[in-house]
């Protein structure tokens, strides 16, 4: 008699274990690193905007440093701080500070998982916020001028010149009935904003305005003011200042390097040499 084979039962596969949730991971600390000036109205401009980008960004922890005259420095900001930490300077074009002093400070802080965004400028929304400066000035409010001169710092950059040309085109674009923009350089480069409004006056536009293309009052600030006055320019607007628009900005270019993952931690010296903007502060 034949004994009746047996299968035995196969068991069930087991069921994969589910997935662990991915460990939340705070942002990184966005760190505005500011030029510095000798003007407390300077300074002052500079914690307005960085109080107004905290207001925009309340999940995110928001430092300052200055490069030069104000303190906490860039060392002393990079020192305090842990993780990972994005950069932004407050700068409106990519000069010497961008290309050398701050990767050479990031340089002396191994400790850190650190990124740069890229400068402030040229961008649309500094065009919005020189565009609201000039109303205030009284743009709207008498016959418009029918030629600008965009009052730049200056840089012995040329890259950083050309930041200037490229904003000027901008705020251009931005104002009704597209005026030429002429840029000029308050040091370093030519030609000054007297010359500029010279030059535009004598090519037929009697009516030419000043905007400065500056973040702040300060040494610029008050040389651009004088020179629209002995120019003969009709009306010379104020500093950016603590704008929305420039605020907003901030947030911007922090959001851009965070997303840009490929774009690795900056050690060490990068870049050639470029021009130091002269800044007596």
């Amino acid at each position: 008699m034949t004994t009746p084979r047996i299968t035995p039962t196969q068991a069930a596969p087991t069921p994969p274990a589910p997935a662990l949730p991915a460990p939340v991971l705070p942002a990184p600390t966005l760190l505005a690193v500011a030029h510095g000036t000798r003007d407390s109205d300077g300074v002052a401009t500079t914690e307005a905007l960085v109080t107004r980008v905290r207001a925009l960004r309340p999940e995110l922890r928001v430092e300052r440093c200055f490069l030069d005259l104000v303190t906490p420095s860039l060392p002393e900001a990079l020192a305090r701080l842990r993780g990972e930490v994005v950069l932004v300077p407050l700068l409106l074009g990519a000069g010497y500070h961008v290309r050398v002093d701050i990767p050479a400070a990031l340089a002396d802080a191994p400790h850190l998982r650190a990124r740069v965004s890229r400068a402030l400028g040229p961008d649309p929304l500094l065009a919005q916020a020189l565009s609201d400066r000039l109303d205030e000035a009284g743009w709207r409010a008498q016959a418009p001028p029918s030629a600008l001169v965009l009052a730049a710092a200056g840089s012995t950059d040329p890259a950083a010149n050309a930041d200037a040309v490229t904003m000027a085109g901008l705020l251009s674009e931005r104002l009704p009935g597209a005026p030429p923009v002429v840029p000029a350089y308050l040091c370093a480069a030519g030609p000054t904003p007297a010359a500029a409004v010279a030059a535009l006056r004598s090519a037929g536009h009697e009516r030419v305005a000043v905007a400065e293309y500056l973040l702040g009052p300060g040494f610029f600030a008050r040389r651009a003011a004088r020179s629209g006055v002995r120019s003969g320019a009709c009306l010379t607007s104020a500093p950016l200042g603590a704008h929305d628009a420039l605020a907003h900005l901030v947030t911007l270019r922090y959001d851009e390097t965070v997303a840009d993952r490929r774009r690795g931690p900056l050690e060490g010296r990068t870049g050639a040499h470029s021009g130091r903007m002269l800044t007596p502060g």
